[in-house]
């Protein structure tokens, strides 16, 4: 962050955003004060808080990537909510405080996610090491964990039964996994497991529950937050013991290598350095993109409660201003998270937001709406440009797409002609426009691997004709 310049944060930008350089200036600015702000003395950077920025313009015109593109460059937390998605509290439906539970969930991950890689290769070799062990003690007839419980069970058959278990045809008793495979050398499953001899062996490991997937069986039940469900879920296991915090997993090699790296990683890990790691990054850099904020803006209500507009903005309000928010890892201050509002404000203005949250967003920004000329950028000239991103899918399958200049200037025409007849969906009609040309293509790509395939704008307006033709049917497809 130290090292991007305002000026240098818009040029970043220019790279992805067709445009709009009264938003990205805004931006640039508020982010380039949260490093002024570092170099401050503590007494007086406890003082200075961000400057939370309203944008407002039409769907589609580039709000919520500006915002979404800037926390990337910053490698900040981020998370974009929709204020419609919010209730009233005291209401069935999300508390405005979840903006911060989810916020922290996602800085977790991104400190969780680095300290992984720092330990990955330490991770590789212990996993290594433990998944060498297995194979020793299996290829050489000596019994698994599973073959271990399965022989106690039927030793306590046997005893039961007041006999030895029956032989087989063979003359041989027991079960098959009881008897010794051919010997291996320790030093031949590591030559095996590093030319990848092995990735297809069904092995036996012991992982960790957690390793295992068996949160994702357990939803949270309606009426519940994820932080009272969680609670709730450990009460549980704690009373009852209900699950082993081991399991016994039959997997492939190379499964098997992914499983222990990633539990051997996880060990290396002190997840109580990431939480607090996590909630300071929160706290002094985590970006929030409230979409949608005009439809909770409007006339005020003035008997009974307004569950959908001005009560949630009630709510909103000391969040952004600033408090402690409880979350199940810690208390969490708001104070100088940067907030980001977005609405298009058609039926409604920013003055119709209650004037203590209009105190709160301070820098307004108006985004324009887009032409022709900027589709035809958004098609070609910004890095993940739509036409680069086509051309890059039909490359895996050997096809090799051109699309000509008078095709380019055929689709940005035709998706400016429906948003003017229709809604007007921004940038993302170039998306449906051009998914409806290539769609032939792209489905015949397989069988055409190794060509080069030209669209014109002949082709394009071959493929677009029998849609723009009748407005009804215009309105079902585009």
């Amino acid at each position: 962050m130290e090292n991007l310049s305002p000026r240098e944060i818009v040029a970043e930008l220019d790279r992805y955003i067709v445009g709009q350089a009264a938003a990205k200036k805004a931006v640039a600015i508020a982010l380039r004060n949260r490093y002024r702000r570092q170099q401050l003395p503590a007494e007086l950077r406890r003082d200075i808080v961000p400057k939370n920025i309203l944008m407002i313009g039409p769907t589609g015109v580039g709000k919520t990537e500006i915002a979404r593109r800037v926390s990337q460059i910053v490698d900040a937390p981020f998370i974009k909510v929709e204020a419609t998605k919010f209730t009233e509290a005291g209401y069935v439906g999300r508390d405005v405080e979840s903006i911060i539970y989810d916020l922290i969930e996602v800085a977790i991950d991104q400190v969780h996610d680095q300290r992984l890689a720092q330990v990955q290769d330490k991770a590789e070799g212990l996993a290594k090491e433990r998944l060498i062990g297995y194979l020793y003690q299996q290829m050489n007839g000596q019994r698994a964990p599973r073959q271990r419980a399965t022989a106690r069970r039927r030793g306590a058959r046997r005893d039961a039964a007041g006999g030895a278990e029956p032989a087989r045809q063979d003359g041989v008793t027991g079960r098959p996994e009881d008897h010794a495979i051919p010997s291996y050398e320790r030093s031949n499953l590591v030559d095996m497991l590093e030319k990848s001899q092995l990735d297809d062996t069904l092995v036996e490991i012991e992982v960790g529950v957690d390793q295992m997937g068996y949160n994702s069986l357990f939803e949270v039940p309606p009426g519940l937050s994820p932080e009272e469900a969680d609670q709730t879920f450990e009460n549980f296991a704690q009373q009852y013991q209900a699950f082993p915090t081991k399991r016994v997993r039959r997997v492939s090699v190379k499964e098997a290598r992914r499983l222990l790296t990633r539990e051997e990683a996880n060990k290396l890990v002190d997840f109580d350095e990431v939480i607090d790691q996590a909630i300071e990054r929160v706290e002094q850099s985590g970006v929030v993109f409230i979409d949608e904020m005009d439809k909770i803006a409007g006339p005020r209500v003035e008997t009974g409660s307004d569950v959908s507009g001005e009560g949630v903005q009630r709510d909103l309000l000391p969040i952004v201003e600033g408090s402690v928010v409880m979350s199940r890892y810690g208390p969490v201050k708001t104070d100088h998270i940067l907030f980001i509002g977005a609405g298009a404000f058609y039926q409604s203005k920013p003055s119709d937001l209650i004037p203590e949250l209009q105190g709160r967003f301070p820098i307004r920004v108006e985004l324009a709406t887009l032409d022709r000329d900027d589709f035809k950028r958004i098609l070609t000239a910004t890095d993940s440009s739509l036409i680069k991103q086509s051309q890059a899918l039909l490359r895996t399958e050997g096809v090799e797409l051109i699309v000509s200049d008078d095709a380019i200037d055929r689709i940005a025409n035709i998706a400016c002609q429906v948003n003017e007849n229709m809604e007007n969906i921004g940038a993302r009609r170039l998306q449906t426009v051009l998914e409806r040309v290539l769609e032939d293509i792209s489905f015949e790509a397989p069988a055409h691997a190794g060509e080069t395939v030209t669209v014109d704008g002949a082709y394009v307006q071959s493929r677009m004709a029998p849609v723009l033709v009748s407005d009804d049917l215009a309105r079902y497809i585009l």
